[in-house]
């Protein structure tokens, strides 16, 4: 069975009209740059900001693309090169970033256009760190950065607009503290740091800081905001249609409700009373705030560092932490009823595409309490998609599950008190040799990250390399992190810690209260692809000693859904590695049980899979 190849979209016209508007002599740009980020440097964006989406074609989450007057070139990593390729018409060149020989766009930029060129970037979808890096590139060859309005948006005739729905507010059961709490901790970070105030931008951050959650985007418990918070008073910037009574009675009166376009205006104001201070502090910006707002501010009267609240976000409270063990069990009770059906279904010779799968496991997942939504799209994938690391099935090139070909799902959700990710790899009849010893390979990677222990002031970083030792020995490896820090009823995918070899993930040490995910896999294009997910806690782990005073942490994974024994090659494995997996399986059982009603298909299936070896 070969792999169901995506339609290119056909952009010829697309491009040509951008080109078009690159050489009218209000822009005069000899490129133009479209990066996947919205004016949040959103991950995962709304339909109104799928701009490179929208001018090449290619749909993955990471990625951006340059045109300029004579070519076209998109750049993604590793996890969408197979997606890319099939995805990208004859317009565009793909480039494989990370690849010997392959240059980063900045330096595409520089070394692939005439000197003195003039880039256009639109500076609300830019960091002012990156365009700061990309001047000081294209300075090399006399080339120039140049501010723009966003073409694409000029081209776009049927854009969608941008939403604003209704806010949820939450209460301290779920948050366990109020944002009055975290501003004060907000505040106190700020005066330690001696600026005169903090500008918000990221739309996570802001969910988090104002216990505020929404829907303008997909699978995001987020909307559109701003925020501007100093020792004197707190604006909230928001969309009009998404302020209720509720938002303004949540909120209180130490928080003024600004509108969201007013951001912009109120900087400017800003620059000016900054200016004319008799102190010299300045206003914080994160390192992900767009250029506009630091031009808006002026550069002299800002500094940059990472957010405080990307870090306060990031270790999790108590109340935060026993939600996100709730809702990670009754989340496997239903991927559990979902696995059983799907192998009754084919048991039964029944055809189901992948996407049909896939909406039956939403379907499990909302018949869960507290269940608001999926907190990505699905991962259902049978042979050779698998091996599209972040492939979506959709009609009508979905395929049909083959049930002699390994099965690859990648799934969460979003509920009332947290959020979920976890990955499977099954295979409903007999794996190849081959197969199996791929998987147990994953799976040894998978149980070192679980089981390893480590001094304070560990990165994901230096971990890493254990989930790959054992790949390593069969000259396997794959193209993707290790793992990714969890919100609580957040985005699945948050900063600022990670597992992974990204060099930015040992700026930041792994501590108590953090969430990671641990998903080594393998992918073999056109073949298969594997993958296990579990979602981990960092804690403290009990230790004989603690040299230098250290404490010393570990791990507890909180995702108790079983791990196929089909497909694990028994000899591969170490007898703690096999101690492991039976401990793991007996708390699934144990766990999970309560959840799931007595000879079910999902009772019945959890009895059989979750086994000793």
């Amino acid at each position: 069975m070969s792999s169901v190849t995506e339609t290119a979209t056909n952009t010829s016209e697309r491009v040509q009209r951008l080109r078009g508007l690159m050489q009218d002599p209000k822009y005069n740009v000899s490129a133009f740059v479209v990066p996947s980020e919205d004016a949040h440097q959103s991950e995962y964006v709304a339909d109104c900001d799928e701009r490179r989406a929208f001018i090449s074609g290619f749909t993955g989450s990471a990625g951006l693309a340059i045109v300029s007057l004579e070519s076209a070139a998109l750049f993604t990593d590793g996890r969408y090169f197979l997606q890319a390729s099939q995805q990208l018409d004859s317009n565009w060149t793909l480039m494989k970033s990370g690849l010997p020989g392959v240059p980063s766009w900045q330096e595409y930029l520089s070394e692939n256009l005439p000197a003195g060129s003039r880039i256009g970037i639109d500076p609300l979808v830019f960091t002012a760190t990156d365009a700061a890096k990309l001047e000081k590139e294209l300075s090399k060859v006399g080339s120039l950065l140049v501010p723009v309005p966003n073409l694409v948006d000029l081209i776009w005739k049927d854009r969608p607009s941008r939403p604003a729905r209704k806010l949820l507010t939450l209460s301290t059961a779920t948050t366990g503290r109020t944002h009055t709490e975290k501003l004060q901790q907000l505040r106190e970070d700020l005066e330690k740091r001696d600026v005169a105030g903090f500008v918000v931008s990221g739309l996570d951050e802001i969910a988090w800081l104002f216990n505020m959650r929404g829907s303008d985007v997909h699978c995001n418990p987020v909307f559109f905001a701003y925020a501007v918070v100093t020792p004197t008073y707190v604006n909230l910037y928001l969309q009009e249609k998404s302020v209720s009574q509720e938002v303004k009675e949540h909120l209180g009166p130490d928080v003024t409700i600004k509108p969201y376009e007013r951001i912009f205006e109120d900087l400017e104001a800003l620059k000016d009373t900054l200016k004319n201070s008799s102190n010299d502090r300045k206003m914080l910006l994160g390192t992900r705030t767009n250029l506009a707002m630091a031009v808006a501010l002026g550069k002299d009267n800002t500094i940059e560092a990472r957010s405080p609240v990307t870090d306060f976000k990031a270790v999790k409270n108590e109340i935060e932490l026993e939600g996100m063990r709730q809702c990670h069990l009754r989340d496997a009770a239903a991927v559990i009823n979902y696995f059983a059906w799907l192998e009754d279904q084919l048991n039964k010779s029944v055809e189901l595409d992948e996407a049909d799968a896939a909406k039956q496991l939403q379907k499990f997942r909302s018949e869960q309490p507290g269940f608001v939504g999926p907190s990505f799209d699905t991962i259902s994938s049978t042979g050779p998609n698998g091996a599209i690391i972040h492939y979506k099935p959709e009609k009508p090139t979905a395929a049909r599950i083959n049930p002699d070909l390994v099965y690859l799902c990648d799934s969460g959700g979003q509920y009332m008190n947290g959020t979920t990710d976890i990955t499977r790899t099954l295979h409903f009849r007999t794996p190849t040799a081959h197969e199996r010893r791929c998987f147990t390979r994953v799976l040894q990677g998978h149980i070192a990250i679980d089981s390893a222990v480590f001094p304070e002031g560990t990165s994901g970083y230096l971990l890493d390399i254990l989930s790959r030792k054992a790949l390593w020995s069969d000259g396997l490896d794959f193209r993707h992190g290790t793992g990714h820090g969890v919100g609580a009823f957040l985005n699945v995918h948050e900063g600022p810690h990670g597992c992974g070899s990204r060099i930015g993930f040992h700026e930041v040490p792994l501590v108590p209260g953090m969430t990671l995910t641990n998903e080594p896999g393998y992918y073999e294009d056109g073949q298969f692809g594997i993958r296990i997910e579990n979602v981990l806690l960092v804690r403290k782990a009990e230790t004989r000693h603690r040299f230098g005073g250290k404490w010393y942490y570990g791990f507890e994974h909180i995702t108790f859904v079983p791990i196929q024994t089909n497909m694990i090659e028994k000899d591969l494995l170490s007898k703690d590695e096999i101690e492991w997996i039976n401990r793991y399986h007996a708390e699934c059982q144990e766990k999970v049980m309560p959840f799931l009603e007595r000879d079910s298909l999902g009772f019945k299936w959890l009895q059989r899979e979750a086994v000793s070896i």
